[in-house]
């Protein structure tokens, strides 16, 4: 007979919470910190209201373990837990956060509350707001109702005379009102069922039982499967991806700091940055079991073997999180021509173009001039190619099982450029890019390589004595944004003569960058009556410079304008090879 490995326990939730108060029950940070959004958050009361089951709790017997977080942000008595939430902690920490009415951490590493509210006429919950706060039909925030001292029956009186304040309630009303209350306050009693895993068992076969238990229900990607690993073997380093990702999204002012104009990356995006450096890999799967200790060979699992691989996380994650490496990286995409978030159409292609950046300086020596300008060309081909839009896992890993034969800068050097050159043939330019341009989307990948060859070619504004790049300056806050996309055939102006389908009216190819002001004056004017009174700014020589630059052909205004697009298109992808080849 199977040994028992757990044992099954029963809980109310005002012993849950009690627990969690006095510090006997603490989270080992198994999953990701993350709360749940607000609207799951109310459907687990309206389930828990209705006595719907709402799932169960796997805890941890801790006799060893004192590393681990406690749930909420407030500090409770020192002490250690004698029970460790494994399986179910965004459930219990809802529950904690509203019934306690505690603030907690959300997905952006910042203090939040939970609020949620009821109506008692009718038994609904609700994510509370503005409106529902002005609503003498709601209980606001259901946290006032358990607060310390306070009993359902004064509470049910207040909110009842608040009422009658504000409309005629009827005796019938006043017992529906009570009984949904009390119902709603009485929810301290809902019963639990918790698996208690015995703490004999080690911390290797509790994170094998959380991936299991997960992997049969919520599903989980691999990063997870890897962080919960770091939780167990290498908690510190867990902390310090979540350090990083909650750094990049608050401005530092003087400090040194993760922050950028770019990205706000995720803990596991970095936590991909650090594999793909120390084991040239992209698909987590297998990272998973390297990191286990297991030999993907012969199936064989050992402790050294974990430990050595860990050592090889370490120093990866180090070179990943230093904040020297990170934004002298950041530099190779505005030498790109990329100017902050706005122009970012893919997470991924920084965090793959980061690990490339990272390999070429730890593992080959490259000289940071050198780098600089190849992961920059690298960037705009991923921009321009959607290189891993589809299966970026397993693009990357051949690209980076190109590099296992590499033996110097010179030869890293090379296998990037011939893939760059493989990528961005005669055709390519000819051909594929111009197809790309026929899009109807200002997130367009092409469109944004489009507006950074502008960026490095140091091209003015349309109508405009001010650079592109400076415009585009993400430091730039007003009212409105000081670069406006113009339609060069205004929509109102299309739709007088026939075209009123939005896909044609709002083709990339009908795009150009103008200052604001500029762009409220042009209106709604046909290009044949604004363009001379904006042209006459400039002499031949500016403006001739000025047409080429913003893709402009001859006598654009008074082509027909499937004509113009179509030009217009072949010019775009004109420009943004002089910009690539700028670099």
């Amino acid at each position: 007979m199977s040994t028992m490995l757990y044992k099954r326990v029963d809980y109310s939730l005002s012993k849950l919470l009690h627990d969690i108060e006095h510090g006997d029950i603490a989270l080992p940070d198994l999953q990701r910190p993350f709360v749940w959004p607000a609207a799951k958050v109310r459907d687990l009361f309206d389930s828990m209201y209705r006595g719907f089951p709402v799932g169960y709790f796997l805890f941890w017997a801790n006799e060893h373990l004192t590393d681990t977080k406690q749930i909420g942000v407030e500090q409770k008595q020192a002490k250690v837990p004698r029970l460790l939430i494994v399986d179910g902690q965004q459930r219990l920490t809802s529950l904690y956060a509203v019934l306690k009415g505690r603030r907690v951490l959300n997905k952006d590493f910042k203090e939040t509350s939970i609020k949620i509210s009821f109506r008692p006429i009718d038994g609904q919950f609700d994510v509370a707001d503005a409106a529902i706060e002005r609503d003498p039909e709601y209980i606001y925030d259901i946290s006032e109702l358990w607060k310390q001292g306070a009993s359902s029956f004064r509470f049910i009186r207040q909110f009842i005379e608040n009422l009658c304040n504000h409309r005629d309630v009827t005796d019938e009303e006043v017992n529906v009102i009570s009984e949904n209350i009390d119902r709603l306050y009485k929810l301290q009693e809902y019963q639990f069922t918790a698996m208690e895993i015995s703490s004999t068992v080690d911390e290797e076969q509790v994170s094998d039982i959380f991936v299991r238990i997960n992997s049969q229900g919520k599903k989980l990607n691999q990063s997870d499967f890897i962080l919960t690993l770091l939780s167990v073997f290498w908690d510190q380093g867990r902390k310090e991806l979540e350090a990083f990702a909650r750094d990049s999204r608050q401005a530092g002012g003087e400090r040194v700091s993760a922050f950028n104009h770019f990205i706000h990356p995720d803990p596991d995006q970095m936590l991909r940055v650090a594999v793909g450096l120390g084991f040239k890999r992209a698909r987590l799967k297998n990272v998973y079991s390297i990191l286990r200790g297991k030999d993907l060979e012969t199936g064989e699992v050992s402790p050294d073997r974990r430990d050595q691989q860990f050592e090889v996380l370490k120093q990866a994650q180090a070179s990943a999180l230093n904040m020297q490496n990170w934004h002298d990286f950041l530099k190779t995409l505005i030498k790109a021509g990329f100017r902050s978030k706005a122009m970012v159409s893919s997470k991924i292609n920084i965090i793959y173009a980061y690990v490339m950046y990272l390999i070429g300086k730890e593992d080959f020596r490259v000289d940071a001039y050198r780098l600089r300008q190849l992961i920059a060309k690298w960037y705009f081909m991923l921009v321009l190619t959607g290189r891993y839009t589809s299966s970026p896992e397993t693009v990357m890993e051949a690209d980076l099982a190109r590099l296992r034969g590499v033996r110097n800068q010179d030869e890293f050097v090379g296998t990037l450029e011939k893939i760059i050159n493989d990528s961005l043939t005669n055709d390519f330019w000819a051909i594929t890019l111009v197809n790309k341009l026929e899009s109807s989307t200002s997130r367009n990948p092409a469109l944004h390589a489009y507006y950074a060859a502008l960026n490095i070619l140091g091209a003015n504004v349309l109508f405009s004595s001010m650079k592109v790049s400076e415009l585009l300056d993400p430091m730039l806050h007003a009212n409105r944004n000081a670069i406006e996309i113009h339609h060069l055939f205004p929509k109102k102006y299309l739709k007088s003569i026939g075209i009123s389908e939005s896909k044609l009216i709002n083709q990339v190819a009908n795009f150009a960058l103008v200052e604001w002001g500029d762009n409220a004056r042009i209106s709604d004017e046909s290009p044949e009556e604004y363009f001379p009174k904006y042209a006459s700014r400039f002499s031949s020589a500016e403006l001739a410079e000025m047409m080429e630059m913003h893709a402009l052909p001859d006598n654009w205004t008074s082509l027909e304008y499937s004509r113009f697009l179509e030009e217009r298109r072949k010019k775009m992808a004109h420009v943004i090879k002089q910009g690539f080849l700028r670099l």
